[in-house]
């Protein structure tokens, strides 16, 4: 019983954290979509992410900062209710899009060094 008190109250509060931060990402898709974008590990499913939504369980240690760090509160605070709700402010630009690395990784080397070019270009660029 214990157990099950403790997953629906960290599915509301993982809720009522991503509608401060993320209104309309508080289903599957879009939750496993942006978390997916954050996290250096496997990707998590769709089912996993329901599962956390909807109270059956509770994502592992490095799952449950990702989200903390995404959504702008502690980890503790995630996980048992306790400590301060926010950590940081949520900046522009802040977020490291592991997805994107992934992507930018699967190129060729030809592809890679275009890549990295722009990004240079585009750095210069806001510089001026």
């Amino acid at each position: 019983m214990q157990h099950y008190l403790e997953r629906d109250a960290f599915s509301t509060r993982l809720r009522d954290a991503i509608a401060r931060v993320a209104p309309g990402v508080a289903r599957p898709t879009p939750l496993a979509r942006e978390f997916n974008r954050r996290y250096a590990g496997s990707p998590v499913t769709l089912h996993a992410t329901r599962k956390w939504l909807e109270g059956e369980a509770i994502p592992a240690q490095d799952k449950l900062r990702v989200l903390a760090d995404w959504l702008g509160v502690s980890a503790e605070w995630l996980r048992f209710g306790e400590g301060s709700t926010a950590v940081r402010a949520c900046e522009p630009g802040a977020e490291f899009d592991y997805q994107l690395m992934r992507d930018i990784a699967a190129l060729t080397d030809a592809h890679q060094r275009v890549v990295r070019d722009l990004v240079k270009s585009l750095r210069q660029a806001e510089t001026r």
